[in-house]
């Protein structure tokens, strides 16, 4: 296994058969958004490499039917002042509490500035490994594996709905609703790749995702609520409370698709992952954590 690098794990790409001169003319093909002298840059500071975790060369011939290894870079990463804390740790996990608008892995524009690769850095856990998803907008707990051989048993407590999340929402009310109720839907990708839809019910096409909701408290036109998802689809809380006529506060995807840009701190999407319990299945037991962050409504606009 080749070690990591500041946190980071290195990326692999398959190398098909073809007619490549060498490794370097295939990465300027395989990803061209990344320019031939970039890849020569990464390549002299040794950040392409074999499964051994030899250095390859511009150069190299090309070699098809394997696999070649590159540790990724973002240029100017932009910083993010958001800072995490660690509410539990043991043998087992990790327990951090996550703010809003930071990544939970790296992606896209996000490698350092990601809540797992700082901890693994400051932690010095570089097996260190998510067990769930936490969108990044969205704060609250989140739970890493400290031993990759117990990530099987801990993802099938989420995958066998074994798991409790918690979450608090604030959101316009609609007061036509009478609280708690349960909501059912078909959650399917919509045109947009950063969009989910609920799809229309018929009879070849069963519900798919559940959320429990209830009334906490009321602020004005404005509501807290508390929401159990018993599936866990994807932005299965934030579609559904849109569907309802009851979209979160700050949330810039639904119902509509606004501009994404420079996030406004000031205005998180109000989603709080609040709680998450279950039986641990080393222990045997219950483990319950919860976040120390709060929800804050809205200040009146004047």
């Amino acid at each position: 296994m080749l070690p990591m690098r500041e946190g980071v794990g290195a990326s692999q790409v398959g190398l098909p058969a073809g007619a490549w001169a060498c490794m370097l003319d295939f990465l300027v093909e395989r990803f061209p958004a990344i320019s031939r002298g970039e890849w020569r840059a990464r390549m002299a500071r040794g950040d392409v490499v074999d499964a051994a975790g030899r250095h390859v060369a511009p150069d190299h011939p090309y070699a098809p039917h394997s696999k070649l290894y590159y540790y990724r870079a973002v240029a100017n990463e932009a910083a993010n002042a958001a800072q995490a804390s660690v509410l539990f740790e043991d043998d087992l996990l990790v327990v951090a509490d996550k703010p809003h608008f930071l990544p939970v892995t790296p992606s896209g524009n996000y490698l350092q500035e990601t809540l797992l690769v700082r901890l693994r850095r400051s932690l010095g856990l570089d097996a260190l490994t998510p067990l769930h998803r936490l969108d990044r907008e969205t704060a609250g707990v989140m739970l890493f594996a400290k031993q990759p051989a117990t990530c099987a048993r801990y993802h099938a407590l989420f995958a066998d709905r074994a798991v409790e999340k918690i979450y608090q929402a604030i959101a316009p009310l609609n007061a036509t609703l009478r609280f708690p109720l349960t909501h059912s839907s078909t959650l399917v990708p919509d045109d947009h790749f950063m969009q989910m839809r609920e799809a229309p019910h018929d009879g070849d096409r069963a519900s798919n995702s559940w959320t429990e909701i209830d009334l906490m408290e009321l602020s004005g036109t404005l509501a807290r609520f508390r929401l159990r998802p018993l599936t866990g689809r994807r932005h299965q809380l934030r579609v559904h409370m849109a569907a309802l006529g009851m979209p979160i506060v700050g949330d810039r995807i639904y119902p509509h698709l606004m501009t994404q840009g420079t996030d406004n701190v000031s205005d998180p999407l109000r989603l709080l992952a609040e709680s998450i319990t279950f039986r641990d299945p080393f222990t045997g037991k219950n483990r319950s954590f919860s976040s120390r962050l709060q929800l804050q409504f809205p200040a009146p606009s004047t």
